[in-house]
């Protein structure tokens, strides 16, 4: 049954195609949220101005840029706002990653529970 913020929009970027077909289904049949989905950096950066989500998951490692992606989507004026959730089998707390902190609304690190990854978005964004 949907929860009652059934109206959520989430844009997952990523590009292991069976994950975001995983994150998808389950999240929209647990929760009821709407998943888009992006496997690169130009289709991710397409969907986040196009369709405005409630939050970003954007994987860390995606193309080798996933933090030029981050900085992009925070220095546009149309998505500067979008909270971005890190979703990342690589530490981001490491000294090499350059990155500020105050850009992310949060981190999931995979492998992840599936079942609980709908409980650790709204818990990371106070929903």
């Amino acid at each position: 049954m949907p929860s009652s913020d059934a109206n959520r929009r989430i844009l997952l970027i990523d590009d292991e195609p069976d994950l975001c077909r995983i994150v998808k289904v389950t999240l929209e049949r647990l929760k009821g949220w709407e998943i888009l989905t992006a496997d690169s950096i130009q289709a991710g950066l397409t969907q986040a101005e196009g369709k405005q989500p409630n939050v970003i998951l954007l994987d860390l490692t995606l193309d080798g840029n996933g933090l030029t992606l981050l900085q992009t989507l925070k220095n546009n004026l149309a998505t500067q706002a979008i909270p971005v959730i890190l979703f990342t089998a690589t530490n981001p707390s490491e000294d090499s990653l350059d990155f500020n902190p105050a850009d992310i609304a949060g981190i999931i690190l995979k492998p992840f529970s599936v079942l609980l990854l709908a409980d650790q978005i709204i818990e990371q964004l106070g929903w």
